[in-house]
């Protein structure tokens, strides 16, 4: 939540109304943890038994915390290194078919780059597997929390296109086809992250790579030529299809706050 919460709402909240909705419930909760004027607006809207209870609460917890060990050092570094790794062999498999393709490529000369007609789907794998509740065993603790949805879902996307984005453009570079790599790439991230508030992002990872691979590159492998979609002068309808699915699944946030989002 970006902008402070109503009265109304931090009254309800307070009261424990039944009538907000979760997203709104959590959406004032993350709000609260950085708002101190709003936590200050929450304190008022309590009841003297509230705040004596809470205040009587909060001794007890400071007595327990002077009396128990040291703090520990947060999890959250060790958390992010531990996604990473997990997402090392997705990263690696996609390294290796893209290798393979450009080997293709320079063996058969007469055939279309390989590499090109895989750069949209290079991100997708990782991208599924980057909020997994198969892959990742505190999913159910992590899906639960306020932080959870769109925000935590942008930043394992950031991870995995870090990891896969040099070696794109290693490839692009090298070709000089460097932004019709990583253009059609960001394209197809975004729009798996906009049909996964539809389906669940691993769903919708898998059918944007059948698609791509049914309409585009087998058609392609065929024929022996570069679809229209690939070729120099359609760079500009990537950059603008970039731009308007991100703006897309931003409108659609609210979305991901559902578990059966995943």
């Amino acid at each position: 939540m970006t902008t402070h919460p109503t009265l109304s709402d931090i009254d309800r909240y307070a009261g424990g109304d039944p009538g907000l909705d979760e997203a709104t419930v959590w959406s004032i909760e993350v709000h609260l943890e950085g708002c101190a004027d709003c936590r200050a607006r929450l304190a008022g809207s309590t009841t003297a038994e509230s705040r004596a209870l809470i205040a009587e609460v909060a001794v007890a917890v400071d007595r327990e915390i002077a009396a128990g060990p040291a703090p520990r050092r947060s999890h959250a570094g060790i958390r992010q290194r531990v996604l990473v790794v997990a997402l090392l062999p997705w990263v690696a498999m996609t390294t290796t078919v893209l290798v393979t393709a450009a080997l293709l490529s320079h063996l058969l000369p007469e055939m279309p780059s390989l590499v090109l007609l895989l750069a949209p789907l290079a991100p997708l794998p990782g991208v599924a597997a980057a909020w997994s509740r198969r892959l990742d065993p505190a999913w159910e603790l992590i899906a639960g929390t306020p932080s959870a949805g769109l925000a935590m879902l942008l930043r394992r996307t950031a991870v995995v296109l870090a990891l896969v984005i040099p070696v794109l453009a290693g490839f692009g570079a090298g070709q000089g086809e460097l932004a019709l790599m990583l253009l059609p790439c960001l394209a197809f991230t975004a729009a798996t992250l906009l049909l996964g508030s539809l389906v669940g992002v691993h769903r919708a990872a898998i059918g944007l790579m059948v698609a791509w691979a049914a309409v585009v590159v087998a058609p392609s492998l065929a024929t022996a030529e570069l679809p229209v979609l690939l070729e120099p002068a359609a760079t500009g309808a990537w950059a603008v299809a970039t731009v308007a699915l991100a703006a897309l699944t931003l409108l659609r946030a609210g979305q991901f706050r559902r578990l059966t989002t995943f």
